[in-house]
């Protein structure tokens, strides 16, 4: 899965003019907070963990950190994220293009409270120079979200 998939899944939902390709890399918080002209915060950066034998991703804000604590309480386990290949092989998108649109099935997203506290979010788009830029509402609707949590120290 690639920005292939996401701008399949893009189309599928007929908002695929949202994908914003860069002429540099996004494929970290800072590359892209550069590349957009943005504040970090703005960044929904995606951060993948395994909950018992199931990968899940955590979209939060590109400043916030995960506060382990929060995360236990949350989902009862210990954070343990999943390498960069477990990425690759159980969410579908590579490092550097993680976002929750076209993943593999089965994948909870959870969006963190850390991103109410902007009205535009530039979440990836499944390549390290794609990105796509949503309201809170919109991420909401495309993510297929199962909740929204508290696990960052934002």
């Amino acid at each position: 899965m690639s920005e292939k998939d996401v701008t399949k899944y893009f189309t599928k939902l007929g908002i695929q003019n949202k994908i914003i390709t860069l002429n540099q890399s996004a494929a970290t918080v800072a590359l892209a907070a550069q590349a957009l002209n943005c504040e970090e915060k703005q960044i929904a950066k995606s951060l993948t963990f395994w909950l018992n034998d199931q990968p899940i991703m955590i979209v939060c804000a590109g400043n916030a950190k995960v506060d382990n604590k929060k995360f236990k309480e949350t989902f009862g386990v210990k954070a343990k994220m999943l390498t960069p290949p477990e990425v690759e092989t159980h969410i579908g998108h590579k490092v550097g293009g993680v976002c929750p649109f076209g993943i593999k099935d089965g994948v909870k997203v959870f969006l963190d409270e850390s991103l109410k506290q902007m009205e535009v979010v530039y979440p990836s788009a499944g390549n390290v120079n794609v990105v796509t830029k949503l309201t809170i509402e919109e991420l909401e609707k495309y993510s297929n979200f199962t909740k929204w949590v508290c696990v960052t120290n934002y």
